[in-house]
């Protein structure tokens, strides 16, 4: 059927045909944008692996290869190319030899000094559960990167087809990954309902790319900031947090604003990040749109606990947290002093850090600004404001 010409829509089939233009090639482009991470990520892992087995000076290097190559690529501002990651694309090439069936004739050519090597680690490997173009195309590298801790190749195998049928997300997958949902359907004796089971309560994943990605977003040259951002009044209450504390002349000295810390095999990211000059220590602050919970105090203390750990100097004192929770027209300051039993040194730090009233009213007055410019918005436009309340 002939496509109808352009001035033959009405104005709801031309609103209908724009969305519907736009969400097929926004998905496209999220396919190719994780297509090509993943690809490069096999690629890396390929030359490091084939390097290692054939290169010409290897054994000038002997076992300090990939942390001589990583420090070189950093410098190059390849992302994503600490040690840990290179090591990861190496088990990646290593797991799933049969990707370089989807490479296109180009990327093939690159990999042509390596071939006999590919073709001889096929044989050995074990293979996906999936075909490779809907292991590219289906899941992010992030899936990848969780997949790869399954040893077991019937394991691996089982997980990669759930969560490409189910459209899971990375959390998800994990989620499933440590609920035991393969050694659970292995015991089970309805297997069918123990799946239905598992995808109807499953947190799904939409057609779109998720810039959140931590792979992706540096993949394509976005910062943190850029990014990790939940709703447009979470940015607006850490730009005025920000400029708040910085004009309160207590010692505080911008050092982040999202920063991205590694934990363990995840990636986390503070809000904001100061160093207090008087204090001479870490401040790190969160701010959550929601009630206290202790959830939220128990992740501040991580990333205080982190930075005791890993960013603290000899002549710094401990780190500080301040959590910000609000709720409407409420909000509740907590302090983590992260095991600061230095009591002269807290009492300094009452002095020295914003009174919490300061704290209080301040987070007061920006939400009920925000309510007052919601109202506005909502009286000239119809459009009820959104109560989008995101979470780090």
């Amino acid at each position: 059927m002939a496509t109808p010409v352009l001035f033959s829509l009405s104005f709801e089939q031309l609103v209908a045909a724009i969305g519907q233009v736009h969400a097929e090639l926004a998905a496209q482009a999220s396919r190719a944008v994780n297509t090509s991470l993943t690809l490069r990520n096999w690629l890396i892992g390929c030359y490091i692996s084939e390097y290692e087995l054939r290169g010409a000076d290897r054994a000038r290097y002997g076992d300090k290869i990939i942390e001589l190559l990583s420090e070189r690529l950093m410098q190059a501002g390849v992302s994503r190319s600490e040690a840990r990651e290179l090591r990861r694309y190496r088990k990646f090439y290593l797991t799933y030899p049969s990707i370089r069936e989807s490479l296109s004739p180009e990327l093939k050519n690159k990999v042509l000094p390596f071939a006999t090597t590919v073709n001889f680690r096929e044989s050995l490997s074990p293979e996906s559960g999936v075909a490779p173009y809907e292991l590219l195309s289906r899941i992010s590298f992030s899936h990848i990167a969780e997949l790869l801790r399954c040893e077991d190749a019937t394991k691996r195998s089982f997980y990669e087809v759930e969560s490409i049928q189910g459209c899971w997300t990375v959390r998800e997958l994990k989620r499933q990954i440590h609920s035991l949902y393969y050694e659970r359907s292995g015991l089970s004796r309805d297997k069918q309902k123990l799946s239905r089971l598992a995808h109807q309560q499953a947190e799904r994943q939409g057609p779109l790319l998720d810039i959140r990605d931590p792979y992706l977003f540096e993949f394509i040259g976005l910062k943190s900031k850029e990014v990790m951002g939940e709703s447009q009044l979470e940015d607006l209450l850490i730009d005025k947090l920000e400029e708040f504390l910085l004009e309160l002349g207590h010692g505080f000295c911008f050092e982040a604003r999202q920063k991205r810390i590694l934990i363990g095999d995840e990636y986390f990211f503070v809000d904001l990040v100061f160093y207090h000059r008087i204090l001479k220590c870490h401040v790190l602050v969160e701010l959550k749109l929601a009630e206290f919970s202790h959830e939220n105090i128990g992740q501040l203390n991580t990333y205080v606990s982190w930075y005791r750990k890993c960013m603290m100097r000899e002549d710094d004192n401990p780190p500080i947290g301040i959590l910000l929770c609000t709720h409407k027209n409420h909000s509740l300051v907590e302090f983590a002093l992260a095991g600061i039993d230095n009591q002269l040194f807290v009492s300094k730090y009452l002095l020295e850090l914003p009174k919490k009233e300061e704290m209080q009213r301040f987070i007061e007055e920006q939400l009920a600004a925000g309510d007052s410019g919601n109202a506005g918005h909502k009286r000239t436009t119809g459009i009820e404001p959104s109560d989008d309340e995101g979470s780090n």
